[in-house]
């Protein structure tokens, strides 16, 4: 059964508890105001009668009084004395009696439920007050018969009533919220079958109605999370495709590299001022990107690999850094090393130097991308670094034209948060991904006025208090 069914059910059930709440006093009621028109009119007969004289009336009148008032007998009380209104000849035996004038509202449902599972054989005595005289009763003896008909009757069309407004009332019911709910429901439940079947289709993403309610403002917000899952799927595919792709290149890179580093041994042995310079840099970084290359993108894994921590000389390392970055421009970039030749950080050397070039180089790429071409603007990179305790802080700073809004809105996000245009930002993440391997941070300077500026701290390996433990 579907929710619209079962709403409509449910609405006629609480329609017909409800008409049944309405029914058990109005039944009482309905009993109670039977029983008082007859006493009424019985009262006026007896009024009538008791006027005209003392004397008893004859049988047949007493009988036209009856039959009038539908009861067996009609007693007057008044000013302390009873008078014999009407008779039948035979006054049958009375089983129940009922004063109307000290009924409450829990005896009036009793009575009135009473009478009509057990009633319609019985004879009833009936009295109450004649108006509001408490000096005059009448008394009426009468079957319950025609008064469990009356009931049974009043029953029967209060409940056709009922159904009747339970199902106007459910059909309201129903076609209002299958239009202001049930319809808007199944729209959205139908637009998510075919997202879930097609995620990639951009007719599957909901159009939002108007925003009027909590329902459209549903859709509003299941359009955009939709538009941010396409998003999301497709850099992730674009990042499966570049992921096969780069595996392909590394497969025949490490086989070139192999190549280019066995020929480059043999460089060095060549006795020449300027290959003994350059030869050393180069074995260096033929020998990175062949560990590398052997290393990161293995099938199935793109994480780095975990960090190879031992003391390095940073001057040492920075220096290298802007030699081969300068090397590899040849940008007119005067670059500035703020650093104490004895300081020493504990990070692997190889992921360490990837963090410094990776800024670096960026800094560089801003620099080129700078439109303008004032030759007297400063161009300068800073590399500074300082011990505090356990921990190194780096700071990479430069003088260019600064990260665009979007990039510093996806800071660190491959493919969103690249500063030049076809760029990948894939600088940035790499760099986070290496600090964070060696629990440290990366955060942008925002107090930079001018220019980009990192800040890096990278704390000391802690020692394993069991070893410390063993030494002591």
């Amino acid at each position: 059964m579907g929710l619209s069914s079962r709403l409509l059910w449910l609405t006629i059930l609480f329609v017909m508890i409800a008409e049944v709440l309405i029914f058990v006093p109005s039944v009482a009621n309905t009993r109670i105001r039977w029983l008082q028109d007859r006493l009424n009119t019985a009262a006026a007969a007896a009024l009538v009668i008791d006027g005209v004289n003392e004397m008893e009336l004859p049988q047949p009148i007493q009988n036209d009084a009856l039959m009038a008032t539908g009861t067996k007998a009609i007693v007057l009380h008044k000013d302390g004395t009873s008078r014999m209104i009407a008779s039948a000849d035979m006054p049958p035996i009375v089983t129940h009696y009922y004063d109307l004038s000290a009924v409450t509202p829990l005896s009036a449902v009793r009575d009135a439920f009473d009478t009509i599972l057990f009633g319609g054989d019985r004879i009833i005595r009936v009295e109450g007050l004649v108006g509001d005289n408490p000096d005059m009763v009448i008394e009426l003896v009468l079957e319950d018969a025609p008064l469990r008909h009356a009931m049974l009757i009043y029953g029967r069309n209060v409940f056709l009533l009922s159904v009747l407004i339970s199902v106007i009332t459910a059909s309201l019911v129903f076609f209002s919220i299958t239009r202001m709910l049930i319809r808007p429901v199944q729209r959205v439940t139908e637009n998510m079958k075919a997202f879930t079947e097609d995620p990639e289709n951009p007719n599957n993403i909901i159009i939002p109605s108007p925003p009027v309610d909590e329902l459209t403002a549903a859709e509003g917000h299941l359009a955009d999370m939709q538009t941010r899952l396409q998003q999301t799927l497709k850099e992730q595919r674009h990042l499966a495709d570049l992921g096969l792709a780069v595996s392909k290149i590394n497969h025949d890179m490490r086989n070139i590299l192999t190549s280019a580093q066995l020929m480059s041994d043999r460089l060095a042995m060549i006795d020449d001022p300027m290959v003994k310079r350059f030869a050393p840099k180069l074995l260096r970084t033929i020998d990175r990107a062949v560990s590398y290359s052997s290393e990161v993108l293995a099938y199935g894994k793109a994480r780095e690999a975990k960090p190879r921590r031992r003391f390095l000389n940073f001057a040492a390392l920075a220096r290298e850094v802007t030699e081969i970055v300068a090397e590899e421009t040849e940008a007119d970039i005067n670059y500035v090393l703020d650093i104490d030749e004895t300081l020493e950080i504990e990070a692997d050397s190889d992921q360490l130097f990837r963090v410094i070039y990776n800024l670096v180089r960026n800094a560089v790429q801003a620099f080129a991308s700078d439109p303008s071409d004032d030759p007297a603007l400063v161009r300068r990179i800073t590399l500074s670094a300082r011990r505090t305790g356990s921990v190194v802080e780096i700071r990479v700073s430069d003088t260019g034209p600064g990260l665009p809004a979007r990039a510093r809105e996806n800071l660190f996000q491959p493919f969103r948060g690249s500063a030049r245009s076809g760029g990948t930002g894939l600088g940035l993440a790499i760099a986070r991904e290496l600090v964070l391997a060696h629990g440290g941070s990366i955060t942008l300077d925002d107090s930079v006025s001018q220019g980009t500026a990192f800040c890096i701290e990278l704390p000391d390996q802690p020692v394993p208090i069991d070893g410390y433990r063993a030494r002591a």
